[in-house]
């Protein structure tokens, strides 16, 4: 898997680079070669070719020493601003982010003060109940009291005394 893919990006970048790539003209020390009659003069003149052949060899190296400068320049400049997008997303992302959990925690406290404002309701609605409650026994035993009040002021008979006593106690018991 790894091969064919190395192999297919390699190949893609090899040909990108044929296409654009720029290659020397025909060196015209081939084919210059015509043997002088004197020995000395061909050893004289093939010095020379040897000579200006290194000189053009240097120079093409110098050439090449440049372009893959300038290439690795524009390599470091391009992975330069590579990670400077990557930083600017990552702080992007980390900035809505720290947003969208601001935006929870405020959700968390609207939530909180609606759930104590229901319980305060709630126990405002129960204290007023409790309230009315006992306001209601109150007014039952105040009656029951008005009511033996005013039966204990007639006059009663002696044989209906003790009934009479027995279950004013009994009432009296179960308030």
């Amino acid at each position: 898997m790894f091969r064919s893919s190395f192999r297919r990006a390699f190949s893609a970048r090899a040909s990108k680079h044929c296409e654009n790539h720029e290659f020397l003209s025909r060196n015209s020390f081939l084919g210059s070669w015509e043997a002088p009659r004197d020995p000395k003069e061909a050893e004289a003149k093939l010095a020379r070719l040897r000579r200006e052949y290194a000189k053009q060899v240097k120079e093409v190296r110098k050439e090449y020493i440049r372009e893959m400068e300038a290439m690795k320049i524009e390599k470091e400049r391009k992975d330069e601003a590579h990670r400077e997008a990557l930083r600017v997303a990552n702080e992007e992302r980390k900035k809505l982010k720290a947003q969208a959990a601001q935006l929870r925690a405020q959700e968390r406290d609207i939530e909180r003060q609606q759930f104590r404002e229901t319980l305060l309701k709630e126990r405002a609605e129960k204290l007023e109940n409790w309230r009315m409650k006992v306001k209601m026994l109150e007014g039952k035993k105040a009656e029951k009291k008005e009511f033996l009040r005013r039966q204990s002021s007639a006059w009663i008979e002696e044989g209906n005394l003790e009934k009479k006593v027995v279950e004013a106690m009994a009432e009296i018991m179960h308030l």
